[in-house]
């Protein structure tokens, strides 16, 4: 037993491709390592901004928030 990958070869391997630079949630850019995953302090404040306002949302059905509030159910 050789204990090698049997039936593998160079050829059945693909080649890589580049990596593609990480880019900014809002604008694009290439992102700043320092304000991951954005480009700047403007993009990271905008998208913080766009969360204080309910921008974002997750589609589903709308939840009854006055049962949900108290934990308490109504007959």
């Amino acid at each position: 037993m050789g204990g090698g990958s049997v039936g593998v070869t160079a050829s059945d391997q693909k080649p890589k491709k580049k990596a593609q630079p990480a880019r900014c949630a809002i604008c694009s850019k290439p992102v700043d390592p320092k304000y991951t995953p954005f480009c700047s302090k403007r993009c990271a404040d905008v998208d913080l901004h766009r969360w204080l306002n309910n921008s974002y949302s997750i589609a589903g059905a709308p939840a009854d928030d006055d049962a949900a509030a108290d934990g308490s159910e109504q007959d």
